[in-house]
């Protein structure tokens, strides 16, 4: 569809920089926004590279036990107080 011209009803508007990409995720149920940054994310680098730029979080096994604690308590583990480090690492793994 790149280069092919889209009906004025369906064009995603002028900031959006790929609109082919667009309207393929819009198609998949995106939302609008979601489907805006990607596309033009994706116009800014490549398509391949946008799906490889996600942050990445440090193993929990990083991780202090105060700090697991806590976010064991943010999602609401049961018996997080009495979990040894391992414990705690398994319940959030598998939370």
């Amino acid at each position: 569809m790149k280069g092919a011209a889209m009906p004025a009803d369906k064009k995603p508007g002028p900031s959006v920089k790929d609109d082919e990409l667009y309207e393929k995720l819009r198609d998949e149920g995106n939302s609008k926004e979601k489907s805006a940054r990607i596309a033009n994310a994706a116009a800014a680098s490549s398509r391949s590279e946008v799906g490889h730029r996600g942050g990445q979080s440090g193993s929990y096994d990083d991780w202090t036990v105060d700090d697991l604690r806590k976010r064991a308590a943010e999602l609401d583990v049961e018996g997080r107080s009495s979990m040894s480090k391992d414990e705690l690492i398994d319940a959030l793994r598998h939370h």
